[in-house]
């Protein structure tokens, strides 16, 4: 285990590296040597080899027909080569001692025209090293030739059907071939070269993988600093001193950020024990009085009703419209109780347009009084959603009263815009006042419980409101600008879904 704990050591690999790099310098040398030492038999194989790839192009040349210049295309073979192999050309003479094919187009010019020309003719051709090999009767047919220490030349005869014809294969002397003379010269230092940039490039990979992690946990350090604790150090999967302090990082954050869970379900049951104990007051304090309020109006329409049928009748509707409010507060009281309690949803399709325009009645009159400007709109076709009556009723209420209360003085706006979205599968409510708005530092508190900025505020009516549109898998959301005014958006699923 310390032997596997050292090799994965960042330290232990880069004396590896360094090793390596003595060994590899030591080796390429040694090996170098031994290519040296077998040069000279390399250059005669590849003399052979070239000539025999130079006399099997000539042949096939004779046989196949074919142009030389097209079969050198197609062997691809780099003896062949005429810039960097040993062959410099290959000549075809036919039975009648004429140059059918050649390498060099300038062999089969006259006067720069193509004509037949006789291998007489051919006086820039070097002299046949291999004459005394050949046919007695044919080695006067070749010309004496141009000496050239850079090239040689031989000659081999092929019977075909149609008499004899003759290959001559020119190549580059082995003592003059510079290009590959220099590049034996140079490949020690080409090899050595090589070896110290793969080096280089190792202790470079190394050394990048071995700060970069350092940069990942200076900004990891920073996330933390500032909160977030939802990601973690992607260098906790190496095996070096690097992996294991990014494998404790990540052991923090994930501590840190249960740490900071636990708080928020402390802060978030200490919030409902509060609201428990504020509704059961509530509850205690006003529930009789609104007993008490509810049967003397049941007393005055039977007992107090006027004589005259247009005053009995607006009699009847004051008496119905006090009852119902005292049934919408007990129904409050009842939201208060039920707030830290998972609630009981009567799921129904409702038009939010009908329960918006219902809601806003409400604060008709003040409106009026305030010259407040009041509306609902609604763009295109919105479908039905699914919700409970009264808790979406208590949604419209709260923040049509939040928006009233925010508009200071008289004048001012208050619009609810209903469209849908997500292909109709939601549908979306703003409500937008021209009030005073909501400070920066305040924005994220407004949802939660006994957070208010009203002097006489409980805190509960958004908190109400956020709890009611989870409880139908919406959403909701605020922006607002201090002066500007406020706009709520909230999300509700339609029958449309899924």
């Amino acid at each position: 285990m310390n032997v596997l704990r050292l090799i994965s050591s960042f330290r232990a690999r880069l004396l590896l590296v360094l090793a390596a790099l003595l060994i590899l310098t030591l080796g390429t040398q040694y090996l170098l040597n031994l290519r040296a030492a077998r040069a000279n038999r390399v250059l005669r194989e590849q003399q052979a080899d070239a000539l025999i790839a130079a006399l099997r192009l000539g042949v096939d040349s004779i046989f196949a027909k074919p142009r030389l210049v097209e079969l050198i295309k197609q062997e691809n073979n780099p003896l062949l080569d005429p810039a960097t192999g040993r062959v410099a050309n290959v000549i075809v003479v036919d039975q009648n001692w004429r140059v059918s094919d050649s390498l060099d187009l300038d062999f089969l010019k006259v006067n720069g025209e193509y004509q037949p020309r006789y291998l007489q003719d051919l006086t820039t051709l070097p002299p046949v090293m291999n004459l005394s090999q050949l046919p007695q009767e044919d080695r006067t047919r070749f010309p004496a030739g141009k000496e050239n220490s850079s090239e040689e030349s031989r000659a081999f005869p092929i019977e075909t059907d149609e008499g004899r014809y003759y290959v001559i294969v020119v190549l580059k002397s082995a003592r003059e071939a510079p290009s590959i003379l220099n590049l034996q010269a140079a490949r020690p230092l080409i090899y050595t070269l090589a070896i110290l940039l793969a080096a280089t490039l190792v202790a470079g990979i190394l050394v990048w993988q071995f700060t970069r992690p350092i940069k990942d946990l200076s900004n990891a350090a920073r996330r933390v600093a500032a909160g977030d604790f939802d990601f973690r150090v992607p260098a906790a999967d190496r095996s070096d001193e690097m992996g294991q302090l990014a494998s404790r990082f990540n052991e923090m954050i994930a501590r840190l950020s249960h740490t900071r869970e636990l708080e928020g379900l402390l802060h978030q049951a200490e919030q409902s024990a509060v609201v428990g104990r504020l509704a059961s007051a509530i509850a205690h304090e006003i529930r009789n009085p609104l007993n008490y309020i509810n049967l003397t109006l049941d007393h005055l329409r039977t007992a107090f009703a006027p004589d005259d049928e247009k005053k009995r009748a607006t009699f009847e509707r004051l008496a119905q419209q006090l009852k119902a409010e005292v049934a919408r507060i007990n129904t409050r009281i009842s939201e208060f109780l039920s707030y830290s309690r998972p609630s009981a949803l009567e799921l129904q399709p409702l038009e939010l347009r009908a329960m918006a325009t219902d809601a806003l009645q409400m604060v008709e009159v003040k409106a009026a009084e305030s010259h407040i400007k009041t509306r609902v709109e609604q763009t295109g076709e919105v479908p039905l959603v699914l919700g409970d009556a009264e808790a979406l009723r208590s949604v419209f209420t709260n923040l049509i009263i939040n928006s009233m209360q925010a508009i200071d003085g008289e004048g001012g706006s208050l619009t609810i815009t209903i469209s849908s979205e997500n292909s109709g599968h939601n549908a979306k409510i703003e409500i937008t006042d021209t009030g005073r708005g909501i400070a920066p530092e305040d924005i994220n508190k407004i949802f939660e419980p006994y957070f208010s900025t009203k002097e006489t505020g409980t805190g509960l009516g958004l908190a109400i409101v956020k709890k009611a549109i989870d409880d139908h898998g919406g959403t909701i959301s605020v922006r607002s600008k201090q002066g500007d005014g406020t706009t709520f958006t909230i999300t509700l699923p339609t029958e449309r879904e899924g």
